[in-house]
C-alpha cells in the first residue's frame, strides 16, 4: 500500500524538488583500487616506479620508503599481516574463465577474492601485490604466504564484526607461538580516540592528505593479549551472545570494551573512481532547479574532494561548514545563526544585484544529531531545526559527511516535512541506503556490487547513477505533462458533455428529459473520446527527447506544480462551460424558426428539416464529439500513424455508429426514436454549416489564447518548441569566425568556415560540431589545418571538411 502511495505522488507530482544520494556506489563506481599504505609514518606504493624501472611487487616493499632508513621493521609485518587476517573475504582458487584454466601463475598459487565490501577486497589485493598473499581459511586457520614465499597460519578465535554505529571491524587471532593478537582497522574517527601508542599525528597527516585528494582512508592498529585479558574478552562476547534479551546492545558494549589500548600501526588508502557522466548528471540537475544532496558516511575531506570532481560544489560555492570540528571553537547557537545571516544577507543582495553567489553546506552527522535533538526546541536558544532548514533552503547543493544509516532517513524526513512540503527523491545502492529510500516520495535502487535490497526496496530500478538524469528530466517530464493533460482534458470534455444537458432542463420544463440518446450517453466516455487521451497519456512528446536533455532548464516549467494549480484547472472548466454553452444556444438559435407539420412533427422553416428532440440532441453531440477530439488534435505535439488512425478514426466511428445505430431498426429495442435522425440531419447543408461554424467558434478562444501567449510571453518549452520547428538540425554556437552560404545547383545546405588563407570549413548541422573544435578555431587554431586532425577532420583539396553521418540540412 505504501509503495503504490508513493508511486502515486510520483506519477502525479513528479516535479521533484530535492534529490538525495549516496557518494560510494552510487556517485563512484564502487570499484576500489588500491593506491598506497603509510605505515608508522612511511609510505608504501604497489609497482612503484625507482630509478625509471617498474618494481615488481616483491621488491618494491623495501624501495619505496619515503623516509629515511628503509629497513625492514616489525611495525611493517604486523601492517601487513593485519589487513591479511582483519578481513571477511572468502578466496577461490582453480577457476575456469571463458575456457582458460586460472589458478596458477609462475608457479605460484594465485586466488580470487569475494567479499561483500569492495574495500576488503581491494585491500587483500593490495597486499598481495606488496608481497603478502592472504591463502584460504581452513579448518578455523588463516594462512598467509609472506614475502619470503613461507605460509604464516594463525588460529582465528572470535571476529567483532563492522557495523554502521562502529565503524570499525576487529578479529582476535592465536599465532603457531601461542600469542593472542587482536587486529583492528576502521574509520580515522574510530580508531584514533582508541590509540594509546604509535605515530598518530604523522599518519594522520596522510590521512587527510589521502582524503584531500579524494581517496577513501581506513587505519589500521593492533594490540597483544595476554591469557587473562583473552580469558576476559572471550567471557563478554560469550555472555553476549547467549543474551535473549538486548542481544545487540549488549554485543556493543562487550566490543567497546575490548576494542581499546591499541597501539597504531598505520593507514591505508583506496581510490574509487567516479562513475561515467556522473558529474554531468549533477550539474544538469542543478540546471533543472533541482537541489542535490550527498548523505555518507565517509570522511569529510573525501567526500568533498568526490563532490568537487562531480560537480556537486563548484570552484566559485562558497562552502559552508557546520561540523564537530567548527563547533567545539564556538557553540552551535553562534554557529547556525552566523550561517543564516550569511545567506539571507547574500539573499538580499542577490535580489538588487544580477551576480548571485551560490552556497554549498557541509554538515557532519555528530553536529545533526545536535541540531535534530529535541531538547534544544525547549531551550531558550529557539528551534535549531528551522534555522538549519532556512539555511539549507538557500544552498544550491549540501553535503552530509560521517553520516549513519538512521540519520540519512531523519535528513529526508526532515526536509519532506518541512512547511514547503517538496517532492523527495532518493538513491541508492546498498542496504545503508534502504531507510532513506523507503522514506522519500521516489525511491531509486542502483544494482550495484552491494546486493539488491536497495533494489527490491525502491520505486524504480537503474543500472548507473547517470540514467536518472533521463529518468528525471525526460520520462519525468514527459509522464507530468501527459498526467496534467489527462486530468485536466477529463474534466474539459465531461464538462462539455454535462453542461448541455443542464442548460436543456430550463428548456423542458425540469421533466429529466434526456438531451442525448443512450447509446450516446454510454458510449462517449467508453469508446467516442477515450482512446485519443488514452494515446497521448502515453506516447505525446512535446519537445524531443534531444532537446529535453541538452536543455535541463526545461524542467522549471513544470516546477511548483505548475501545470495542476487552480489557474490552469480553472481555465479548463470555464473553456469547457465557453464551449457547452455555444454548443447548446448555437444550435437553438440556428435552427429557432420551426413550425408543426400536419402531423405534428416540428419541421425548421427555411430548411423545411425535421427538427424535434432527438434532432437538436444528435446536433449537439454531433459538435460536441469533433469538438473536443479537435481540441486534443490541437494540443499533440508529436504525430505518428497511431495518433492519425486513433483521432481520426475516433470521428470516423462515431459517424458509422450513428449511421448504423438511426438506419436500422433494431428488433431488441423497445422504441425506435433515433430512426433515421442522423441520416436525415446530414441531408441538410444548414446544418453540416451550423456544425462547422459552431465547432470553429468553440475552438477559436484556446487557439488564440495560445498564439498569444506565444508571441507576448512564451514559456523556455514553448521557445524550445519554435526553434525545435524552425531549427530541425543541431546549430553550432556563434563564434567570431564568420559564416557564408554556398550554393552549387540545388544544394544548398552547405556552411563554409572562413579559416583565412582561402581555405574554408566545410559543416554539415545535422549534428552539432564539437565544442572542442569551436573553442580551437576561435583560439585562432584553424590557420594550422594540420591541427584541425584531432576533431575528425579530412583534408579535402584546398579546404578542411567536418563530415557528420545522416543527411545534410541547412544551417
Amino acid at each position: 500500500m505504501q509503495s503504490l502511495f508513493k508511486c502515486a505522488v510520483a506519477f502525479t507530482s513528479f516535479k521533484v524538488e530535492y534529490v538525495f544520494t549516496d557518494k560510494t556506489g552510487t556517485l563512484t563506481e564502487n570499484n576500489m583500487e588500491f593506491i598506497e599504505c603509510c605505515v608508522d609514518g612511511n609510505v608504501y606504493i604497489p609497482h612503484a616506479i625507482c630509478n625509471g624501472q617498474i618494481l615488481s611487487a616483491a621488491s618494491s616493499i623495501d624501495m619505496i620508503d619515503s623516509s629515511p632508513g628503509g629497513y625492514r621493521r616489525e611495525y611493517e609485518d604486523l601492517f601487513f599481516r593485519a589487513l591479511c587476517l582483519c578481513h571477511t573475504v572468502q578466496v577461490k582458487e582453480e577457476e575456469t574463465v571463458d575456457g582458460i584454466k586460472r589458478g596458477i601463475h609462475q608457479g605460484r598459487p594465485t586466488s580470487f577474492y569475494i567479499s561483500s565490501s569492495p574495500d576488503e577486497v581491494a585491500l587483500v589485493e593490495g597486499m598481495k601485490r606488496l608481497g603478502y598473499t592472504y591463502l584460504r581459511l581452513k579448518d578455523n586457520y588463516m594462512e598467509i604466504l609472506n614475502k619470503d614465499d613461507e605460509i604464516e597460519r594463525f588460529e582465528l578465535l572470535h571476529v567483532l564484526n563492522f557495523d554502521s554505529v562502529r565503524r570499525r571491524m576487529s578479529v582476535i587471532v592465536k599465532s603457531i607461538s601461542g600469542e593472542y593478537l587482536m587486529f583492528c582497522k576502521g574509520a580515522d574517527s574510530s580508531i584514533f580516540p582508541r590509540v594509546v601508542s604509535g605515530k598518530v599525528e604523522q599518519v594522520k597527516t596522510h590521512v587527510e592528505q589521502n582524503a584531500v585528494e579524494g581517496l577513501r582512508t581506513l587505519c589500521v592498529a593492533y594490540r597483544r593479549l595476554s591469557e587473562s585479558e583473552y580469558q576476559e574478552a572471550c567471557h563478554y562476547l560469550t555472555e553476549a551472545k547467549l543474551a535473549l534479551q538486548d542481544r545487540e546492545q549488549r554485543l556493543a558494549q562487550a566490543y567497546d570494551v575490548i576494542e581499546r589500548d591499541f597501539v597504531l600501526l598505520g593507514a591505508t588508502a583506496v581510490e574509487d573512481r567516479l562513475q561515467e557522466k556522473a558529474a554531468d548528471t549533477i550539474e544538469s540537475l542543478h540546471k533543472a532547479g533541482i537541489k542535490v544532496w550527498v548523505l555518507t558516511g565517509d570522511k569529510m575531506e573525501t567526500a568533498t574532494a568526490t563532490c568537487y570532481a562531480s560537480k556537486l560544489f563548484r570552484r566559485s560555492t562558497q562552502i559552508l561548514e557546520l561540523t564537530k570540528k567548527r563547533t567545539k571553537e564556538q557553540s552551535l547557537h553562534d554557529v547556525l545563526f552566523e550561517l543564516s545571516r550569511t545567506v539571507l544577507r547574500q539573499r538580499s543582495i542577490s535580489g538588487l544585484s544580477v551576480d548571485c553567489l551560490d552556497f554549498g553546506l557541509i554538515i557532519d552527522g555528530a553536529t545533526l544529531s545536535a541540531v535534530l535533538k529535541p531538547s534544544q526546541e525547549v531551550s531558550g536558544h529557539g528551534n535549531y531545526r528551522e534555522i538549519f532548514l532556512e539555511i539549507c533552503r538557500n544552498c544550491s547543493a549540501v553535503l552530509c559527511c560521517r553520516m549513519a544509516p538512521l540519520q540519512k532517513a531523519q535528513i529526508v524526513k526532515l526536509i519532506k516535512s518541512s512547511k514547503e512540503h517538496p517532492i523527495t527523491l532518493a538513491v541508492g545502492d546498498g542496504a545503508n541506503d534502504v531507510s532513506m529510500i523507503l522514506e522519500a516520495h521516489v525511491g531509486i535502487g542502483i544494482m550495484g556490487k552491494e546486493g539488491r535490497q536497495a533494489a527490491r526496496n525502491s520505486d524504480y530500478a537503474i543500472p548507473k547513477f547517470k540514467h536518472l538524469k533521463k529518468m528525471l528530466l525526460v520520462h519525468g517530464h514527459y509522464y507530468y505533462i501527459r498526467i496534467a493533460e489527462l486530468v485536466q482534458y477529463f474534466f474539459y470534455k465531461n464538462v462539455c458533455f454535462i453542461f448541455p444537458q443542464f442548460l436543456y432542463q430550463f428548456f423542458c420544463g425540469f421533466s429529466q428529459q434526456p438531451l442525448y440518446d443512450t447509446a450516446y450517453l454510454t458510449l462517449y466516455n467508453i469508446s467516442f473520446t477515450s482512446l485519443p487521451i488514452l494515446l497521448y497519456s502515453l506516447v505525446e512528446q512535446h519537445v524531443t527527447i534531444d532537446t529535453l536533455k541538452r536543455e535541463p532548464s526545461l524542467y522549471r516549467d513544470i516546477a511548483k506544480n505548475s501545470l495542476l494549480r487552480w489557474p490552469v484547472f480553472l481555465y479548463w472548466t470555464c473553456l469547457g462551460v465557453f464551449d457547452a454553452v455555444i454548443f447548446f444556444f448555437g444550435a437553438y438559435f440556428l435552427f429557432d424558426n420551426t413550425t408543426f407539420t400536419s402531423n405534428g412533427q416540428l419541421m425548421t422553416t427555411n430548411t423545411q428539416m425535421m427538427f424535434g428532440n432527438w434532432t437538436f440532441g444528435t446536433l449537439i453531440f454531433t459538435v460536441l464529439v469533433f469538438t473536443v477530439t479537435l481540441k486534443l488534435a490541437l494540443d499533440t505535439r508529436h504525430w505518428t500513424w497511431i495518433n492519425h488512425f486513433v483521432i481520426w478514426g475516433s470521428l470516423l466511428f462515431y459517424v458509422i455508429f450513428s449511421l448504423l445505430w438511426g438506419g436500422i431498426i433494431w428488433p431488441f429495442l423497445n422504441y425506435q426514436r433515433m430512426y433515421y435522425v442522423f441520416m436525415q440531419m446530414l441531408s441538410s447543408g444548414p446544418a453540416w454549416l451550423s456544425i462547422i461554424l459552431l465547432i470553429t467558434v468553440s475552438l477559436l478562444p484556446d487557439v488564440i489564447k495560445k498564439v498569444l501567449c506565444r508571441a507576448i510571453c512564451p514559456t523556455a518549452t514553448e521557445r524550445a518548441q519554435i526553434s525545435q520547428k524552425l531549427l530541425p538540425g543541431s546549430v553550432a554556437e556563434v563564434t567570431p569566425l564568420s559564416f557564408r552560404r554556398s550554393y552549387k545547383g540545388r544544394s544548398t545546405d552547405s556552411t563554409l568556415l572562413h579559416l583565412g588563407a582561402a581555405e574554408t570549413l566545410s559543416l554539415r548541422s545535422c549534428s552539432p560540431l564539437p565544442q572542442k573544435l569551436l573553442a580551437h578555431l576561435a583560439e585562432g587554431g584553424g590557420s594550422d589545418l594540420t591541427s584541425l586532425s584531432p576533431y575528425m577532420l579530412r583534408l579535402s583539396g584546398a579546404g578542411v571538411a567536418y563530415y557528420a553521418p545522416g543527411p545534410e540540412t541547412p544551417v
